[in-house]
């Protein structure tokens, strides 16, 4: 199997490229966040799988040839007639910023069931990630935490993203109780300045760090959008500021984040949850600023996974812009 393993939604984005009065017009791209990142990974050279369910439909299969066309091994993902692949309609706003409205009453990717998944799927990877739409509905849910678990106790390194997605939960408090899980099992998480608050009741960076890590992870990576990223390392907080390049539209630009970020760590030998410890502030500086670099070069071109750069265009938007000063 992958050295990295990516587990949960895999579904179509449909980006809107013309307004015209109340007419929208629609194309649709692959998309869904942990399979975004395991593109990231292997357009970045890293050996990189995805476990998850389509629709046995037309959708499903663009998606799965769209995993395997960029590299990323599919033995985890099935395809099932049973249920259609999930759909995703985005919104975008004057900023390049999303809103969501999801196609999802069950879609494929909650149906995920533990006797579908092969033995062992885990045993091979160094770092499982996975998100918290995951969550929001068994079997999906049980299948996900059994398999988290399982990794865990093999002592891998668990990546986490606590996706706040509105619209697929009943109500903000089951969201929160289920999004929390996850981090009780992760090692390692993302988190925007909203999921932070949301999920620690803390308003300012240090203080909701300092109580997210004390909810399960050993460290904790926050977005800021044009301001870049912060992270703590033992009693510092760490901001480290972005590209200035000109955004288009943001989808995708998260998940392109954090698979080159985890591809620093992995890169660097970082493949436990000891090893995360023993990381230094300066390289995860480093690991910050070349995400930064794949996040803006994302946001800069529509779609999501047609965005993705690879290490020689992450590389040269970063020398190529410079650094965002924002007040």
């Amino acid at each position: 199997m992958a050295d990295i393993l990516t587990m949960g939604e895999l579904l179509v984005d449909f980006s809107p490229v013309h307004v015209e009065g109340y007419s929208l017009l629609y194309s649709p791209n692959p998309g869904g966040a942990p399979a975004n990142v395991a593109v990231q990974l292997s357009r970045l050279g890293v050996s990189a799988g995805f476990v998850g369910k389509v629709g046995d439909d037309g959708f499903g299969k663009m998606l799965k040839k769209c995993l395997v066309d960029n590299g990323v091994e599919v033995k985890g993902l099935v395809e099932d007639r049973r249920f259609s692949t999930t759909l995703a309609f985005v919104q975008l706003d004057e900023k390049g910023d999303r809103s969501f409205t999801f196609c999802r009453k069950p879609g494929a990717d909650t149906q995920l069931t533990l006797d579908e998944v092969q033995p062992g799927v885990v045993e091979d990877c160094s770092i499982l990630h996975f998100g918290s739409l995951s969550l929001t509905t068994d079997p999906g849910r049980t299948t996900a935490l059994t398999l988290v678990q399982t990794a865990r106790e093999m002592g891998k390194l668990i990546s986490y993203d606590p996706n706040w997605r509105p619209p697929l939960w009943d109500s903000a408090e089951e969201g929160i109780r289920w999004m929390r899980e996850g981090l009780r099992l992760c090692d390692l998480c993302k988190v925007s300045e909203e999921e932070l608050a949301m999920l620690t009741g803390k308003e300012g960076l240090e203080e909701g760090l300092r109580t997210l890590l004390y909810m399960g992870p050993a460290a904790a990576v926050v977005t800021l959008g044009p301001k870049g990223c912060a992270f703590m390392l033992g009693d510092s907080l760490v901001q480290v500021p972005t590209f200035d390049t000109k955004v288009v539209d943001t989808t995708g630009s998260g998940d392109s984040f954090w698979g080159a970020f985890l591809y620093g760590l992995y890169t660097h030998g970082c493949r436990s949850r000891e090893a995360l410890l023993a990381v230094k502030a300066e390289d995860m500086m480093e690991y910050c600023r070349f995400a930064n670099g794949a996040g803006s070069f994302c946001a800069s071109r529509p779609g999501g996974i047609p965005a993705l750069g690879n290490r020689e265009e992450i590389t040269d938007c970063m020398a190529r812009y410079p650094v965002l000063e924002t007040v």
